[in-house]
């Protein structure tokens, strides 16, 4: 897939004349392109008269950033005591037959990227995921399928709308 990386000129003559500007260049090049593209680091490290490997480094170092593409939607899913306890396990399987895909995955459609998180801070909710920025607790099999069928629906007639 080819990428626009005119869309980083702002951004890179925002803070090129910066000392320490590296790690916000790459925080708001992965707000653009929802990842760090292999092109856009090798742009950056030119731009910022640093070698790829010193970018590639730092990209790698923080868990803040990703280096490959994910869904419109990431699922997060707390493997915390609580939700361990709980039935964390329900939840990984639940999804991995529901969607096809196992944690660190992005479906083909490019909707849903599952990950996996120490703690969400809802252990009173436990199990718990997390679609984006929305949480859902208390989860079981069905419950968690329910949900997955629904941002399905939404999608399709968001599709089909417009």
């Amino acid at each position: 897939m080819k990428i626009d990386l005119l869309k980083l000129n702002d951004i890179i003559d925002k803070y090129s004349d910066k000392k320490g500007t590296l790690i916000p260049i790459l925080q708001k090049t992965q707000d653009i392109y929802g990842y760090l593209p292999e092109e856009a680091m090798n742009k950056i490290a030119e731009k910022l008269n640093l070698t790829p490997a010193e970018v590639f480094g730092v990209a790698t170092f923080y868990t803040q950033f990703r280096l490959t593409p994910v869904g419109k939607y990431i699922i997060k899913i707390c493997h915390g005591t609580a939700c361990h306890v709980g039935g964390a396990n329900i939840i990984d399987e639940t999804l991995k037959t529901k969607l096809g895909i196992s944690i660190g995955e992005t479906t083909d459609d490019g909707l849903f990227t599952i990950l996996s998180v120490a703690c969400l801070g809802c252990c009173s909710l436990a199990p718990v995921i997390m679609i984006n920025d929305k949480t859902y607790g208390k989860l079981n099999g069905n419950k968690l399928s329910k949900i997955i069928d629904d941002y399905k629906v939404k999608e399709k007639k968001g599709n089909n709308n417009g």
